[in-house]
């Protein structure tokens, strides 16, 4: 018995690379989303990458380092200072979450 073949019969057109269509969760690289009218550029920050605390405008939690994160910044007008860090989870939630964070007294507003 002959071992298995792992690489694709074929030519050299069957083994071109795809190019990336957008979407998934690919780290670091960047996508546009929608939200509240406004564009918003979303881009995956892998957990080997993420070294800093950080804390979620969703939820009021920090993000610890090394825990993969979403960072999301309003694409047309935002600079370096509207970069925001958040749990994908509560990305995705956002519609859901209410405008009202009950903060303690010492937390930054960030």
């Amino acid at each position: 018995m002959s071992p298995r073949r792992n690489r694709p019969r074929g030519g050299a057109e069957s083994q071109a690379p795809t190019p990336y269509q957008g979407g998934g969760d690919r780290y670091g690289l960047e996508r546009t989303e929608d939200w509240q009218g406004e564009e918003w550029a979303v881009r995956t920050v892998g957990g080997g990458s993420a070294a800093k605390y950080y804390r979620c405008p969703g939820c009021d939690q920090e993000i610890p380092p090394g825990v993969p994160h979403l960072v999301v910044w309003p694409r047309f007008g935002g600079g370096v200072e509207d970069r925001r860090h958040w749990h994908k989870s509560c990305w995705n939630a956002r519609d859901r979450r209410s405008a009202r964070l009950q903060r303690s007294r010492n937390a930054p507003r960030y």
